[in-house]
């Protein structure tokens, strides 16, 4: 799973089990298109750290907790190896 995909993963994960929102609600909160947030989720879209900031805001969580769980070492020596 690529770093974007993940990135998508988590942010569905946040969206659907610890807020409830629809992409719709959310897309509403961040003021972003929900076709671009389903391609985020998706894992289609890249996303700027200024826009994953604003998802985080809405979602109430830092980004330090957003990446807690993911192992940032090992996805820069996948991308140091391209």
């Amino acid at each position: 799973m690529t770093l974007q995909q993940k990135i998508g993963k988590r942010i569905k994960e946040l969206r659907t089990i610890r807020n409830d929102y629809s992409q719709e609600q959310l897309s509403n909160l961040v003021g972003c298109d929900r076709a671009y947030l389903s391609r985020v989720e998706s894992g289609k879209q890249n996303i700027t750290m200024e826009s994953l900031n604003s998802f985080c805001n809405a979602l109430n969580i830092t980004l330090k907790d957003f990446f807690s769980n993911f192992d940032i070492k090992y996805e820069c020596e996948d991308y140091e190896n391209e």
